[in-house]
């Protein structure tokens, strides 16, 4: 019976489908969800099965549709979600999608490709255009130059010997021929590039440079890059040569540049011009993309959904057994035995759309094979379930310890954070993920922490929902207390005089006469709920929550672990291990309840014998309980007795604890020995001896077949088996055996090792299994009722932060005199605010989240659960699409 304790029942199921019908009713399974395939050609490779072209054609689909998808993106357009519930495509509509991709594929490559040839010209033309520009003023200086040298020979004081040198300078100017290369070049590579023409040039070669003042545009990245325009004045072709190797060598763009103002300044208006049409052909391509990438983003998710459902069907078929002469389909699946009729109705389904006139077949297989662990949840109880699977995966109808973690986990939790203020902005926070969470969900936010937060909103909400409780039970509000129901202690009642209390001393309150309030018995009746407010201003109230926080972990820590075994009796129940019961679980019950069952026991009667007028009277439970071990052999240091009788029981629970670690340790092997040796070892030995018999010749066949005729008869009476054979060979038990002997030898001896690997049975490590498993039980029973110690630790570090917050940021404020203390209040009130938040709540609520997940997975879920099981995992299209989109 499957339900929230235990997980569903599971079958073993095949299915028979016609080919033409196979597609629809595997993609109707898909949308249903409720179906584990298991795939029968695992031997077979993955290029060997049917359908291996179909799963190639899906994934050519899913490269086009990452192309398309990478486009847009980069487009910044968004993606139009359906909204709709999109079904699996039909086989033929395959050919169409495939189509469709291909030709928005095309046309994007030949959009990008020519966009990309537009930009790279777009490019070269505007640094054509800046090398024009910028070289222009170096030939102006080069003419500024010439007109000077005119202006100094027409000077009234230009004498012979100026004459003759200027005469010589022209006459060498007329006889060099000075050649110039300009260009483009990244300004990264402006230094070694300066440095390689003067080592190569051997200082024969002027260059100067000067940067673009806007940055240029890469056509390949679309990354915006800072250049040089430079120009190159030489000598003689060899140098040029050599200047322009080492120009393409540092990828520098070299442009034509005209000598002659005019042409330059024609040249300068045609590559304006260009620049110009250019940009135009630019805006229009890119707008012709946009408009492309919008209408791809209109279907891009509903293209995505069909792939992703078609590739998943025909990944499914490849489990499948294909029956050539029967022209089906046969296939085997886990499946929850309450959805078999949901299941049934989703195979009628795909049947009908296909057109056959022959239904699918769903038929239950027996088998030894341990079915895969499925727990049915919704949306409150999956964060709780995944904590427990994150420990392992619960065996097949093994207790599922989920249900009982969804009240201990938040409840361990809070006894560990237990502030109400704290708890209060917990519930808040949790409740407005709650509220609003098909808003956030809708809103798809892909940060990995606020998801792993948003999955446990439920979980946060009941830890601040507990919280609150303990914080109130422990009267603890930010550190501070509440003063609700008027506290029950009063000082009146103890006489003290005017000028002591006037004095700076610190009072002790006798809790016998401090109560105010009368009660029918003429005694004190405490604060109504919780701890009373007095506590906040006692210099001892540490010492009082420790007693008080102590006890109290030790109390729920024992009753968890005793829960824990409880729960293994129902898995021996249902199991059918009543062994296992009197050999497992009543030892182990009589173990934790002799020592640790009686520890809080003594709690208990301290708690309710011993009152403020006897409590001096009271003896340490450290001190008793230690004497429960030692006292029979070294003596007890306390005399006295809680209780009539307390000695003698101490005795027989001491006893009784000692006595059940030996029946642990070999009560639970010595039966599985004498269990296993009255096990009959010759049942498969008529099978086993044919075999080898025939193995010999065919002249002892008719000796072989006449000893498996007898030795089956024989089995048959022995064991209460039915052996009738069917027409076809078959016998009851599901074995195929012809009426002669001719098995396969292979399956033969597989089956013959598989029943000696049954039979074999080790003594010794049967008792050393157990061994381990009677001192790990013993001694995790001391180690974890000591761990649940860290309920108290925990508390106690949260309260006393709080307080440490409280009196040194946020009350040194409110000392502060005159104006400047209500001036730094309000930033004084945030910075205290902040570290509440980053340091009570984050980080103690971090520590205090990870110490209940041990307490639950190590000392709570070991004492009954195994969790060495496989999850349910069944072909849903749901699953796969969340998987996709994560």
């Amino acid at each position: 019976m499957g339900s929230l304790f235990r997980s569903e029942e599971m079958c073993r199921a095949q299915l028979f489908l016609q080919s033409e019908a196979a597609y629809p009713c595997i993609a109707e399974l898909g949308e249903l969800g409720l179906v584990q395939f298991v795939d029968l050609n695992q031997n077979v490779s993955a290029f060997q099965r049917k359908f291996v072209n179909e799963v190639r054609r899906c994934d050519e689909m899913e490269r086009k549709l990452r192309y398309c998808e990478k486009e847009i993106h980069d487009a910044n357009i968004p993606v139009h979600d359906p909204g709709i519930y999109i079904p699996a495509p039909a086989p033929r509509e395959m050919i169409d999608l495939e189509a469709t991709l291909e030709k928005i594929e095309v046309e994007l490559q030949e959009v990008n490709s020519n966009h990309e040839t537009l930009k790279r010209n777009y490019l070269e033309l505007t640094e054509h255009k800046h090398v024009l520009r910028n070289t222009h003023q170096y030939f102006e200086e080069a003419e500024s130059y010439h007109h000077e040298l005119e202006e100094e020979e027409t000077r009234p004081g230009y004498h012979q010997f100026g004459a003759e040198q200027g005469e010589s300078r022209r006459n060498i100017q007329s006889n060099v021929n000075l050649g110039f290369i300009a260009g483009v070049i990244s300004r990264e590579r402006v230094p070694s590039f300066e440095k390689m023409l003067w080592r190569v040039c051997r200082g024969n070669v002027f260059i100067r440079h000067l940067e673009i003042d806007e940055p240029l545009q890469d056509p390949h990245t679309g990354n915006e890059v800072h250049k040089h325009v430079f120009i190159v004045f030489y000598q003689g072709d060899q140098l040029a040569l050599k200047v322009k190797k080492i120009c393409e060598g540092f990828r520098a763009n070299m442009y034509p540049c005209p000598q002659n103002p005019s042409e330059r300044k024609e040249m300068g208006t045609g590559v304006a011009k260009r620049v110009e049409d250019l940009n135009r052909v630019l805006l229009q391509t890119v707008d012709h993309r946009d408009r492309l990438l919008k209408s791809a983003a209109m279907t891009l998710q509903t293209w995505y959904i069909k792939v992703c459902k078609l590739k998943a069907i025909y990944h499914t078929l490849n489990m499948f057994n294909l029956d050539v002469t029967a022209k089906c389909l046969i296939a085997e699946c886990w499946c929850p035995v309450a959805d078999l009729g949901r299941i049934q109705l989703a195979l009628q389904h795909g049947t009908e759309r296909s057109g056959s006139s022959v239904p699918s077949i769903l038929n239950k297989v027996e088998t030894k094979q341990n079915p895969p662990t499925y727990n049915k949840t919704n949306k409150f109880t999956e964060a709780f379930q995944s904590i427990v699977d994150a420990y392992g995966i619960a065996s097949y109808m093994e207790v599922n310890p989920a249900p009982y973690t969804i009240i201990t986990f938040p409840f361990l939790f809070a006894v560990m954070f237990g502030d109400a203020g704290h708890g209060m902005i917990m519930t808040l926070f949790a409740l407005f993920l709650v509220v609003y969470e098909r808003r956030l969900i809708a809103q798809k936010i892909e940060n990995e922490l606020f998801t792993i937060i948003f999955g446990g909103r439920y979980i946060v909400l009941l830890m601040g929902i507990f919280s609150i409780y303990c914080g109130i039970l422990y009267n603890d509000i930010f550190s501070k207390s509440m003063n609700i129901f008027g506290s029950s202690w009063k000082i009146s009642n103890m006489n003290f005089s005017g000028e002591l209390l006037n004095e700076t001393l610190d009072i002790q309150i006798n809790p016998v006469h401090a109560y105010g309030a009368k009660s029918l018995n003429n005694r004190t009746s405490p604060y109504p709920y919780g701890m009373d407010p007095i506590w906040i201003l006692a210099t001892n109230k540490l010492n009082f929550f420790n007693s008080f926080k102590m006890r109290l972990a030790i109390v729920l820590g024992v009753g968890q672990m005793l829960f824990g075994v409880c729960l293994s009796l129902m898995n021996h129940i249902v199991f059918r291990r009543y062994a296992n019961i009197i050999l497992e679980f009543i030892p182990q019950m009589i173990f934790l309840l002799s020592l640790f069952g009686y520890l809080v026991a003594l709690i208990f009667i301290k708690w309710f014998t011993y009152d403020a007028y006897t409590s001096d009277q009271a003896p340490s439970l450290i001190v008793v309980f230690i004497d429960v071990f030692m006292g029979p052999f070294f003596g007890r240091t306390y005399k006295g007795e809680l209780y009539d009788g307390q000695h003698i029981i101490e005795y027989i629970l001491l006893a009784m604890a000692l006595l059940s670690v030996p029946y642990l340790f070999l009560a639970k092997p010595i039966y599985e020995y004498c269990l296993h040796a009255k096990k009959p070892r010759v049942k498969n030995n008529a099978r086993i001896l044919a075999i080898l018999m025939q193995r010999r010749g065919g002249d002892q066949e008719d000796e072989a077949r006449i000893v498996v005729h007898r030795e089956s008869q024989d089995n048959g009476v022995k064991d209460g088996e039915s052996q009738s054979t069917s027409h076809d060979g078959m016998t009851s038990s599901g074995d195929s055996y012809p009426q002669h002997v001719e098995l396969d030898m292979n399956v033969v001896e597989t089956r013959a090792q598989e029943h000696h690997d049954e039979e074999e049975y080790e003594f010794g490590e049967e008792f050393l299994h157990h061994a381990i498993e009677t001192i790990e039980y013993c001694l995790g029973c001391i180690s974890n009722t000591a761990s649940y110690l860290r309920l108290w630790a925990l508390s106690l570090a949260h309260a006393e932060l709080s307080e440490v917050l409280w009196f040194m940021v946020l009350q040194k404020a409110t000392m502060i005199p005159s104006i400047l203390g209500g001036f730094l209040m309000p930033f004084v009130f945030v910075a205290w605010a902040v570290m509440t938040i980053a340091i009570l709540l984050v980080m103690e609520g971090l520590s205090a989240f990870l110490h209940a997940l041990r307490l639950h997975w190590v000392e709570f879920q070991n004492k009954f659960y195994k969790g060495d099981g496989y999850a349910f995992m069944p072909f849903s299209f749901e699953t796969i699409l969340e998987s996709k989109e994560s």
